[in-house]
C-alpha cells in the first residue's frame, strides 16, 4: 500500500485579516487625511498672500501717496518707476485700477503696472519687469509669470487686479494666456475652496460682501441648479443672498473647479 503525503497549506487567520484591513484602511486614512492638510494649507497660504499684498499697497500709498499702478506719470518718473504717459487707465492718478482706455478688465495699463510698481518698491518678492502701460501679452502660464503673480493655491490660479463700481479689486482666477491685454481665463478653483476662503475672511456667502464669486474677470458669477462644474447654487431666485456655494451635494460638485474670487482691496 502507497502513502499518500499531505502537505498543510496555510493561510491568513481571522485575525490576521483583520489586522491587513486595519492597517489598509489607517493608510487610506492617513493619506485623506493627508490631502486635506495639504488643501487647507493652501488656502491659508492664498488668503495669507492677499493680505501681504494688501499691506504692501497701503505701504505703497504711505510713501508715495497713490496706489501702484495709479501713480500719475510725472510722479512716476520722478519717484524712478517705469514711464508711463498718463492718459485714462495710463497713471492717470484717480485712485482706480483701470487698464488702458478705461478698460478696467485688461491686464493693460495700470492693471499691468500695479505689480511693477510694487517690484520696483521692493515691497513685494516676485520678478515683474514685463510690464509696462501698453497692453499685456503673455503666450502662456510661465510668461505670464512676469507680469501678476500666480496664487499660493495653485492650479493656474492667478491674482489680477481690476476696479468695478468705484472700487479696486484683487480677482483669483484661472488664467491660460493673455492676447492684447484680454485674457483667457479657465476656471481653476472648486466651490469648496472658494467657499474656504470666503468664510475665513467674509461672510461664506458668495454673492454679498467684500469676497464674491466670479467666473470671469468683471462678471458674477450667476446661480444655478446643483451640478459640476456649477460654482454658486439658486437658493430663491438668482443673484439673492440665499445663493450659496455649491458645497452641499457632493464630493463631485463641491470639488469640481468652477470658481473664480474677486476679493476687495482695503
Amino acid at each position: 500500500m502507497s502513502k499518500q503525503l499531505v502537505k498543510d497549506e496555510a493561510g491568513f487567520t481571522l485575525v490576521e485579516l483583520a489586522i491587513v484591513l486595519v492597517i489598509i484602511g489607517l493608510i487610506i486614512g492617513g493619506v485623506l487625511v493627508g490631502q486635506d492638510l495639504i488643501k487647507a494649507a493652501e488656502i491659508r497660504s492664498t488668503i495669507s498672500q492677499i493680505e501681504r499684498y494688501n499691506a504692501s499697497v497701503n505701504a505703497f500709498r504711505d510713501k508715495y501717496r497713490y496706489i501702484p499702478g495709479d501713480i500719475p506719470a510725472a510722479a512716476a518718473l520722478n519717484f524712478g518707476f517705469v514711464t508711463r504717459n498718463g492718459a485714462v487707465g495710463r497713471g492717470d492718478g484717480n485712485t482706480l485700477l483701470e487698464g488702458s482706455a478705461a478698460a478696467a478688465t485688461l491686464l493693460s495699463g495700470e492693471t499691468a503696472l500695479f505689480w511693477r510698481d510694487l517690484y520696483d518698491a521692493q515691497l513685494i518678492e516676485n520678478n515683474f519687469t514685463a510690464a509696462t502701460d501698453a497692453a499685456a501679452t503673455c503666450a502662456n502660464p510661465s510668461v505670464c509669470k512676469t507680469f501678476m503673480p500666480d496664487a499660493k493655491m495653485g492650479r493656474g490660479n492667478f491674482v489680477t487686479v481690476y476696479s468695478q463700481t468705484g472700487k479696486n479689486f484683487f480677482h483669483i482666477i484661472g488664467i491660460s494666456s493673455v492676447a492684447a491685454g484680454t485674457y483667457t481665463v479657465r476656471l481653476a478653483m472648486s466651490p469648496q475652496e472658494a467657499f474656504n476662503i470666503d468664510a475665513k475672511i467674509d461672510d461664506s456667502l458668495p454673492l454679498t460682501g467684500g469676497v464674491r464669486a466670479y467666473d470671469v474677470i468683471g462678471t458674477i458669477d450667476a446661480a444655478a441648479a446643483p451640478g459640476a462644474g456649477i460654482c454658486v447654487t439658486d437658493g430663491s431666485g438668482t443673484n439673492t443672498v440665499a445663493d450659496t456655494y455649491n458645497t452641499g451635494d457632493g464630493e463631485a460638485f463641491a470639488n469640481t473647479p468652477a470658481c473664480g474670487l474677486r476679493i476687495r482691496m482695503n
